[in-house]
Parts: C-alpha cells; sequence; structure tokens
C-alpha cells in the first residue's frame, strides 16, 4: 500500500504544541489594515488554536490519525 501524502496547504498553516494542541494563525491580518484598530491587530496577531469540531479533519490533513 503506497504512503499517505500530507496536505501540503496543511503543514505550512498548522503546528503541533507538546501537549497535542493544534495550533493556527489569526486571519485577517495580511492586507486593509488601516481601518482596523491598532488593538485588534494586535491580537490577530498572536497564535490561536484550533477548535475541537475542527481537529479531527485537520488530523486527517496531517495524517496524523
Amino acid at each position: 500500500m503506497p504512503k499517505m501524502k500530507t496536505n501540503s496547504s496543511a503543514k505550512k498553516r498548522f503546528t503541533l504544541t507538546a501537549s497535542g494542541k493544534i495550533k493556527r494563525k489569526h486571519a485577517f491580518k495580511s492586507h486593509i489594515l488601516t481601518k482596523k484598530s491598532t488593538k485588534r491587530k494586535r491580537n490577530l496577531t498572536y497564535f490561536g488554536s484550533v477548535n475541537k469540531a475542527d481537529q479531527k479533519n485537520v488530523k486527517l490533513m496531517l495524517n496524523m490519525l
């Protein structure tokens, strides 16, 4: 049986923490930043975690199940 391929877009977007959680970056931080407040842009800088409902699909894309 051939090897399973990791989804290339997923491996660029998600990273795994030591405790097994999946980290992700926030959207809405690339352009049209002038109308967004400084506080909003600052909070979008930090990493978030993937929602529990989406974790199974992300792990499938990363070949972790």
